[in-house]
């Protein structure tokens, strides 16, 4: 067992063996892109299941979607929440959209070696989107505000998750600055990850959650 799928086992026990495998092949398939090109930094990728797998499945912790779900990876770079999140939840379904179509051609690539059928990644502007989503995601990509500006028109008025249809972004750093310029009256919550995860390098690393209006 390598030492990156270890620590995914760690925080995620119940996993099927398709699972497993899909998160096991998940370092070669991304070794070999970032290769090509700089789809994860390069002084990341020595911890790519600490800073980016586990990163990403820290919403899984926040919340388990139920089936037939539909989610929204806004900015997904490289497939980032979305693609690990896919595995974990293969009755939820994943759109992942970026700007830069050579990160897309990674997501898809990725989702086409991995099996994933609940997954799609699409170069298009979130402001071209003409779909509804039961949740957006988003992992660092802009100040929360901006994302909650962009997330809104997207989101579904029907809820059928534990929580009601909202944002869920991963952010770090000091974010009360960002969490004032929300709409007054914006319910939202802040999780430390540090909730979630005993490595040093999630400290001042949060789950930020705001429910959609």
């Amino acid at each position: 067992m390598s030492q990156g799928v270890s620590l995914v086992l760690k925080y995620f026990a119940n996993l099927s063996d398709e699972q497993y495998n899909q998160f096991s092949s998940l370092f070669e398939v991304y070794s070999d892109w970032n290769s090509k090109i700089n789809v994860i930094s390069r002084k990341d990728f020595g911890h790519f299941y600490e800073r980016h797998v586990l990163h990403s499945l820290s919403i899984a912790k926040y919340i388990a979607f139920v089936p037939g779900t539909q989610i929204l990876d806004l900015g997904t770079g490289g497939g980032f929440p979305g693609i690990p999140l896919a595995i974990l939840f293969p009755d939820v379904l994943f759109h992942m959209i970026d700007g830069t179509g050579k990160k897309i051609k990674v997501v898809n690539d990725v989702i086409g070696h991995l099996g994933l059928n609940n997954a799609k990644g699409q170069q298009i502007r979130a402001e071209e989107l003409k779909l509804n989503y039961d949740f957006v995601l988003s992992r660092a990509v802009a100040s929360i505000d901006k994302l909650y500006f962009w997330s809104q028109r997207l989101l579904s008025d029907t809820h059928f998750n534990p929580l009601p249809n909202g944002l869920i972004a991963l952010k770090g750093g000091h974010l009360n600055d960002e969490l004032k310029a929300l709409p007054k009256g914006s319910y939202f919550e802040k999780i430390p990850l540090t909730d979630y995860y005993d490595e040093q390098w999630f400290e001042e690393k949060y789950l930020l959650y705001v429910q959609g209006e």
